[in-house]
């Protein structure tokens, strides 16, 4: 069945029927959905939708958007598992999202005015090898964003 649906993509792509594609949104379970919604709205500027609630899951979501591109689903529900994963240690599957703030002193000014508010920086600002600025801190949840700009 994988094979088949493989070679139907790329059928799809090939006669110009797919043109392109871009990533849509990234999911990130919280026990605190107002809490992590609040932390991006106040520190990113990420506008939000009034929220999704299905009662026979007891489930709730929220889609952020930072102006154009990919959005951020935060997602909550009794009963998801807490991640067994060490933010600070490097492990296999998703690790990090980066948000592009445009410029250097962006990414130095709120790198510290998270850092005061409490928030874990584990990445100081720094030029990485392939020519990216970023810093690493992490959200309430203990996720990692990549603050970053080209």
């Amino acid at each position: 069945m994988k094979s088949l649906a493989c070679f139907l993509f790329i059928n799809l792509w090939r006669h110009g029927k797919i043109t392109a594609m871009e990533i849509d949104h990234v999911a990130i379970w919280t026990y605190d959905l107002e809490g992590m919604r609040n932390f991006y709205m106040h520190y990113f500027g990420a506008s939000s939708n009034q929220g999704y609630y299905n009662h026979s899951k007891e489930f709730r979501s929220y889609f952020l958007t930072f102006g154009t591109g990919c959005r951020l689903e935060l997602m909550e529900m009794p009963n998801v598992p807490k991640s067994k994963n060490d933010p600070l240690k490097q492990f296999t599957g998703l690790i990090h999202f980066a948000l592009n703030l445009g410029s250097r002193e962006a990414v130095d000014h709120l790198t510290q005015k998270l850092r005061s508010d409490g928030f874990r920086v584990i990445g100081e600002p720094r030029i990485t090898g392939d020519g990216l600025y970023e810093s690493v801190v992490l959200d309430p949840d203990g996720n990692r964003v990549e603050l970053m700009s080209k």
